[in-house]
């Protein structure tokens, strides 16, 4: 009477599913005429023994010994089982016996794997996806039906077709151990909108899909492999938690459910039965009430959450009368099959029923194309399952899931650089060094590190920003993610004592162990400890990409569903090409092949090459060495000597702020702005027309010349020293000290100078001598402080500035020339230019040092009309104007300090980039180029002048222009 009342209260609970419920059939195809002709046709041919065969998929490890793989030959001949499962190992072993097990098999083979996060989750030399839990996290659900699109054609290419997956398992236990970040979260709504995004992206490349675990696996603490978890919850909770979301994931289509051994005594009538082998469960539930028409897999059968029973075989009998269709690792597939074969001689089980699975299974092979099997094809199998644009889908991934659960004072992103003082603290048994490197493109971070908490403290005390980043292992999803007490104990007295943020590379739940986060000013999730979340996550500490993702579990006083969501400070993102239309193969065959030839040929011992675009950095590569001797590589961190560069990333940007303030107009005279200029040749001469290089300048003039003896052609002692005194305090290079006073004779000669007969176009480097007087003059500091206090120190290009041996270690600093005419030495620290080296290494036209990345900032600077980390250095208007060719009708095509495209035939850049688009050269091999119509940065750097400034291969082989072209030829949109 109680069991019969249980049905009475099962059948009224489900009854509203059963009224609304649409009859879905995911196993039928299109051409559903033909696909019953062919499961008829099989299904005739077959012996009992065969049809019996059909219900078991039994598993593999494709690393499994030779005796192990026989005995699945000897299952596929003798037992005719329907179905492998694979486990561990590689996927060209896999692919390999998986065609001799089709090739063995009567009836082609369904074949399965656990691929939740893609086929990394079993196998070597394949991609990892991210966990469900950190998709949870996202509020774009294309994006997680991406990422389901992604597994399903990895999994279709390795000749796989069903995935046991979606995991839609709603984790409302925190202490789950077998489930965790395999769920997409604790909200109910969120977890089967994600399982049906997912599915939909997996089946749309020809995969089952597979729910799991029915009824409800997320709130347990135990785990089913080892033991039968208990789910003691009413029907009403059951109901409107635990099987939510197995309704509207039927009506979209899943084609099958894989049934978890559990304990759930409101749910089971049957006395010590787990779900998995329940009629109540299996038949009544999850068949009629549910109208489920998809396949049923039993959880494998060899775990110890399946019940006991005593003989081989009863099991699976047990399991196959209480609904399901297949029989997921057997431990005794023959006994198994006697079992269910006497049952049919008995008519404990029907043909009828054998027939209902089995076609079903049948259904599902067609469907995924073994009508017409075709094996797997190995060559090109690796680089299949590893692509860009994985990369881009879990890049994608990572980038909205990142969450913000706690921004005090809003101390994210990282605002006004020039007042940061930032260390990094790592915390857990794993390596955060990706993520350190991520950071360090923003700016200078010091990894701070002690055996003691005592040394930490002292050593953070003159650091006003601390970035704590707690990194434990990627490797799967049950990785350990808890803090120890000892981390706990660092933890509370780093943020006790400074402004904190701390960046947790692991599943939310590590929070729970924390007492507090008073303390504690910024809280990010980036959920995994994977190279792209590290690189993600430092992007969004500093405003690179905004903050996007919700918390998809709750944790103590913040619930699931918080996040804030951060704007970005537009500073450079770093990426992949094809996520800004650009193509990965072609930049990298390209350009990687030119640098290589320029290298071969002599043009340059090494070079820095780096392409952004839509303010994302996508290519950027260090190539060769610093010298032809070979000794020390070409490092990203390197600074080069960027000649007349200076130029544009130092002299006019701070023209440029002046009339952003209206304090100079480009109109303003040469006399005006100097007055030494006053009276002479370039009195009245403008500052527009002096930039543009349409002012009759001269080209140069080589200062250094009369300062050589004029015998010995050497040094003069009448203007140098070998050591430094206040008579000679001007130092060229290692042990060289010009006089004093002859840096006002440079300006004095320049105003004396002749001016050239005829007005046209004429580079001339002698306007920025002028230009560099005006402004150490107006604002009582040199070049280098300037720069650095007003542009360099708050956009971050910390690898950037004059006198580099004072800021740089030598090493780092690439050389520029075995100088054999004035010097006498090895350029290296000091400036090539021969007037800028008079200048104490600081000119207005050449001294300064960067490197690639830096010189990407300050381009992109201007391609944002002068708006970058949070801060408007210049006005829209003034980048307009000086990026203007003002005297074109004059053929002359440069802006007002910008190089600009030539005006017709050969010239500064490929002849494919826009009219609008500028930069500059430098004499020693360097070379930069922004274009605001396509979005384009493009950064060359090479000391093509080493150990020759006559050396003259780079120039005259046109290569950097022939990388911008091929860098326009990657365009794919």
């Amino acid at each position: 009477m109680q069991f019969r009342k249980s049905l009475f209260i099962l059948f009224f609970i489900y009854l509203p599913f059963l009224a609304i419920s649409q009859q879905t059939y995911p196993l039928y195809t299109n051409d559903i005429e033909s696909q019953r002709k062919w499961v008829d046709s099989v299904y005739t041919s077959m012996t009992v023994e065969e049809r019996i065969g059909q219900l078991f998929m039994v598993d593999v490890f494709s690393s499994d010994p030779k005796a192990k793989v026989d005995k699945i030959r000897a299952l596929i001949k003798e037992q005719h089982i329907g179905g492998i499962i694979f486990s561990k190992g590689g996927p060209i072993r896999q692919a390999k016996l998986n065609n001799e097990f089709q090739e063995a098999s009567k009836t082609p083979l369904l074949i399965g794997m656990d691929a939740e996060w893609g086929l990394a989750m079993r196998l070597d030399s394949t991609y990892a996806f991210p966990w469900n839990m950190t998709l949870g996290a996202i509020q774009d659900n294309r994006i997680v039906k991406d990422v389901g699109t992604r597994i399903g054609e990895h999994c279709k290419r390795l000749g796989v077709h069903i995935n046991f997956g979606p995991v839609v398992d709603i984790n409302v236990n925190p202490a789950n151990p077998i489930i965790g970040n395999r769920s997409f979260g604790e909200d109910k709504i969120n977890v089967t909108e994600k399982s049906i995004a997912f599915l939909e992206g997996m089946q749309s490349a020809g995969i089952l899909g597979s729910a799991k675990h029915f009824p409800g696996h997320g709130d347990t603490d135990q785990d089913s492999h080892k033991t039968l978890p208990t789910l003691d919850f009413t029907l009403e909770r059951l109901k409107n938690i635990e099987m939510y979301p197995y309704k509207p994931i039927i009506e979209a289509g899943i084609a099958s459910v894989m049934v978890a051994h559990l304990n759930v005594p409101n749910l089971v009538p049957e006395a010590g039965y787990p779900t998995s082998i329940s009629p109540t469960v299996v038949t009544n539930i999850l068949k009629d009430s549910l109208s489920f028409h998809g396949l049923i897999f039993t959880d494998a059968l060899n775990m110890k959450g399946a019940s006991n029973f005593k003989e081989p075989g009863d099991i699976d009998l047990a399991a196959f009368k209480a609904g399901n269709d297949i029989l997921l690792i057997s431990n005794d597939v023959p006994s198994a099959a006697l079992k269910i074969k006497k049952a049919l001689e008995e008519n404990d089980i029907t043909e009828e029923r054998l027939a209902h699975s089995v076609k079903k299974i049948l259904y599902a092979k067609y469907k995924v194309g073994l009508s017409k099997y075709k094996p797997i094809e190995t060559e090109n199998l690796i680089e299949d399952l590893n692509t860009n644009l994985d990369d881009i889908v879990y890049s994608t991934a990572i980038e909205n899931a990142l969450t913000i659960t706690k921004n005090t004072k809003e101390i994210l992103p990282v605002k006004n650089l020039e007042d940061k003082k930032i260390a990094y603290v790592s915390l857990g048994d794993d390596s955060g060094k990706y993520f350190l490197s991520a950071m360090r493109k923003y700016g200078d971070i010091d990894h701070v590190k002690a055996k003691t908490l005592d040394e930490l403290i002292k050593k953070l005390a003159s650091y006003n920003y601390v970035v704590v980043g707690f990194h434990r292992s990627n490797a799967n999803p049950w990785k350990s993610y808890a803090f120890s007490d000892k981390e706990k104990t660092w933890l509370y007295e780093i943020a006790r004592t400074n402004d904190v943020v701390l960046d947790l590379f692991v599943r939310p739940y590590a929070m729970l162990d924390l007492l507090s986060t008073t303390n504690i000013e910024g809280i990010i999730h980036s959920y995994q400890n994977s190279k792209i979340a590290q690189e993600k996550s430092a992007q969004l500490i500093f405003g690179a990409i905004p903050s996007k993702g919700k918390l998809p579990v709750s944790l103590k006083e913040v619930k699931a569903g918080t996040g804030f969501e951060s704007g970005t400070l537009r500073r450079l993102s770093y990426g992949i090409p094809e996520e800004v239309g650009m193509s990965s193969d072609s930049l990298n065959k390209k350009i990687d092949a030119l640098v290589r030839s320029g290298i071969t040929k002599a043009m340059m011992p090494g070079a820095q090459v780096l392409i952004a675009r839509k303010g994302k950095v996508i290519y950027n590569k260090s190539f060769g060495y610093h010298t032809y001797n070979k000794k020390r590589k070409v490092r990203p961190e390197d600074v080069y000597d960027v000649a007349s560069m200076t130029k544009i990333l130092a002299s006019l940007p701070l023209l440029m702020e002046l009339r952003s303030q209206g304090s100079i107009s480009l109109d303003d005279t040469l006399g005006e702005l100097i007055p030494e200029l006053k009276g002479t040749n370039k009195s009245n001469i403008t500052l527009r027309k002096a930039l543009s290089h349409y002012a009759r300048f001269k080209a140069w003039i080589p200062f250094y010349i009369a300062t050589l003896d004029s015998v010995t052609k050497k040094p003069s002692q009448e203007y140098y020293r070998k050591a430094y005194s206040s008579g000679f305090n001007i130092k060229i290079a290692d042990e060289l000290y010009l006089r004093s006073d002859y840096q006002d004779s440079i300006i004095q000669r320049i105003g004396e100078s002749d001016l050239r007969d005829r007005l046209s176009y004429k580079y001339s480097d002698l306007p920025y001598y002028l230009v560099k007087k005006y402004l150490e003059d107006y604002y009582g500091k040199n070049l280098d402080k300037l720069t650095s206090e007003r542009i360099y120190q708050s956009l971050g290009t910390n690898r950037t500035g004059y006198k580099p041996l004072d800021k740089f270690s030598k090493n780092s600093i690439v050389p520029s020339e075995n100088d054999t005419y004035w010097r006498n030495q090895r350029v290296q620290g000091y400036v090539h230019d021969m007037g800028a080296a008079m200048q104490s290494n600081i000119g207005g036209h050449a001294g300064l040092f960067s490197n690639a990345n830096d010189v990407a900032k300050l381009m992109q600077m201007y391609l944002q009309n002068g708006y970058y980390g949070g801060k408007r250095y210049i006005s829209k208007e003034t980048i307009e104007e000086f990026n203007t060719c003002t005297y074109c009708n004059k053929n002359v095509r440069r802006g007002v300090g910008f190089d600009k495209p030539q005006l017709s035939g050969s010239g500064p850049t490929c002849g494919c980039v826009s009219m609008n688009s500028f930069g500059h050269s430098g004499f020693t091999g360097t070379y930069t180029w922004a274009d605001p119509d396509q979005e384009i940065v493009y950064v060359f750097l090479s000391n093509r002048t080493f150990p020759t400034m006559e050396n003259r291969k780079l120039v005259t082989s046109g290569l950097r222009t022939r990388i911008q072209e091929a860098i326009y030829e990657s365009i794919v949109e």
